[in-house]
């Protein structure tokens, strides 16, 4: 099997799947395009503002891909291409797909609301909480990760890479003036979008330009500093009205990515890699079992819970028409499975097992390297010369390290909605306790969030990221819930959730549960840290609680009687 031949035929799947199941969804719930969305209806100017279908795409594909879809399939690919593939088509099309396009649509019939506020109104009070306090969690992990890991792309003291990461550093901050001015042209001087952006695109590989001819590098530039640097910008977008730095930022880095894509696809496409990654390679590989590994570690690019928050908590308050729901949920997704495909092509050319290179056998570097090293020696396959194939691997970084930052500053402005729907006043209560009030203020919500976020990043995405799999996974089992409980509490067809709901909560789930025992057993036989796997037992904990209660509550009223929700 060639490169080409899996690209081609990936494609043709998702494609296909677009067209006819996106299209069957979209029928079956009754997208209608006459309907009037909550940007229109509740339009503030902060959070709900209509965007321009292009721009929302973008906004959204920017913000669910973060790193993912590049290191999941390339670490899953241990056990073999074959599987991960497979996963990714299939997991994309029916599971994650759906999931992202239901949580949107749902989102949108109820004002704009949360998937957690729309479990307060098809279910009750008590699993909106648990729901919220659950996903909370849950985003301060990724806040901690995203933030850790962009903070290790732009320092410079003890990089092994000084300059590659100085340059993505000083093109990320030009990114920013230039989508604030970007945004005031569009959206307050009316602009024409189609001149905007190709003023916008070109400017920013100007920004790309600059950052490789003046990297940010000196003995300020370590990853503290940066970590800092990256929560105060943060902090600022997450209260910034959508339209100033948001919306533009990921809608022009968005180009950058599609960059990105197209230029692995066309360096696949005539390059035509031998896939040397085996098939198959069991399903036990080192202490790792097919069932649930390969299902968890793939992550964001077959299906992530983290897209509903996403869908439901930004995308929802900025649709301009119930028409553009399919292209903006269900295509995104299927976008970034393309990615993943990319992404496992890259790791199959250039090794045999998915851990050493095939070229000189030793052990390959991270996933984002192996990718952007794969796409460089794609180009000088094609004949570009060395100089080319560096510019080529600086710019591929320069991407990757935008997918997460796009990921990050979303995620943030999603844990500030989310800590301030835990305190704000029930619907018909005329004030809240003083201390809920001020818990539920705006810039205290974002203290708050920003400043757990921050202690955890201490430790390092490393340490993070082995419990945020799992729980970013297990995100998935509540959203695909909610949609089936509000769309059979206003009688629409719902039976598509049941297979995805129950075969992520089971992968999910014992997947935490390995996790807990493995960790456990570290810290009883010494191995372990109190402030590693400690840390990961006490998150591991509630976080599985808080799920379960919820799938007991959602099958009690999904197999019982009907509840009463808003068409």
């Amino acid at each position: 099997m060639s490169g080409i031949v899996i690209l081609l035929i990936s494609i043709v799947a998702l494609v296909l799947g677009y067209i006819f199941y996106g299209g069957w969804l979209a029928k079956k719930w009754g997208i209608d395009p006459s309907r009037k969305t909550p940007a229109h209806e509740l339009e503030d100017g902060v959070d709900y503002v209509p965007a321009k279908a292009p721009v929302l795409l973008g906004h959204h594909f920017a913000s669910i891909a973060g790193a993912g879809p590049i290191n999941g399939p390339i670490q899953a690919a241990v056990f073999g291409w074959v599987p991960v593939l497979l996963w990714v088509l299939l997991g994309g099309i029916f599971i994650g797909a759906v999931q992202d396009f239901s949580a949107l649509f749902v989102s949108i019939r109820n004002k704009g609301k949360s998937i957690g506020e729309v479990m307060g109104n098809v279910l009750n009070q008590r699993c909106k909480y648990m729901f919220s306090i659950f996903t909370w969690l849950v985003m301060l992990l990724v806040d901690a990760a995203f933030a850790d890991i962009v903070a290790k792309t732009f320092f410079s003291v003890g990089a092994s890479n000084p300059a590659a990461n100085g340059s993505v550093a000083t093109a990320s901050i030009l990114f920013i003036p230039l989508a604030i001015a970007f945004g005031f042209f569009v959206y307050r001087k009316h602009a024409p979008l189609v001149v905007s952006t190709i003023a916008g695109v070109v400017v920013l590989f100007v920004a790309i330009a600059l950052g490789l001819k003046f990297p940010i590098q000196g003995s300020f530039s370590t990853v503290a500093f940066w970590r800092a640097i990256v929560f105060i910008y943060c902090a600022i977008a997450s209260v910034t009205p959508v339209w100033i730095l948001l919306q533009p930022r990921d809608y022009l880095n968005s180009f950058l990515l599609y960059l990105m894509i197209g230029a692995a696809a066309i360096g696949i496409i005539f390059s035509n890699p031998a896939v040397n990654l085996t098939p198959f390679a069991g399903f036990k590989v080192g202490n790792s079992f097919l069932f649930p590994t390969l299902f968890i570690t793939v992550a964001c690019g077959a299906v992530s819970g983290f897209h509903s928050l996403i869908s439901s908590g930004t995308t929802a308050k900025q649709l301009d028409n119930e028409k553009s729901a399919k292209m903006v949920g269900f295509g995104a997704m299927l976008i970034e499975c393309l990615l993943a495909v990319i992404s496992l092509i890259c790791v199959a050319s250039v090794s045999a097992n998915g851990v050493t290179s095939v070229a000189t056998g030793e052990k390959l570097g991270t996933p984002s390297i192996v990718f952007a090293s794969a796409i460089e020696g794609f180009f000088l396959n094609m004949g570009f010369s060395e100089s080319a194939g560096k510019v080529a691997f600086t710019v591929i970084s320069l991407a990757v390290s935008a997918f997460c930052l796009t990921s990050l500053d979303t995620c943030c402005r999603l844990g500030r909605f989310t800590f301030q729907e835990l305190f704000a006043a029930k619907e018909g209560e005329e004030d809240a306790h003083p201390v809920r009030k001020a818990l539920s203020n705006t810039y205290v919500a974002t203290l708050v969030n920003i400043g757990l976020a921050a202690i955890l990043c201490v430790g390092g995405y490393a340490t993070l990221w082995k419990l945020f799999g799992a729980c970013n996974q297990l995100v998935s089992v509540p959203a695909l819930m909610a949609a089936a409980v509000y769309l059979k509490s206003v009688g629409k067809k719902h039976n598509m959730f049941y297979i995805p709901m129950f075969f992520m909560a089971a992968a999910s789930m014992s997947q935490l549960v390995i996790s807990f025992v493995t960790y456990a057993k570290a810290l009883i036989n010494g191995t372990g840290a109190w402030n590693v796997e400690g840390l990961l037992c006490v998150f591991i904990v509630p976080i599985f609680c808080l799920a379960f209660s919820l799938l007991v509550e959602g099958c009690k009223v999904l197999f019982g009687k009907k509840t009463q929700a808003a068409a």
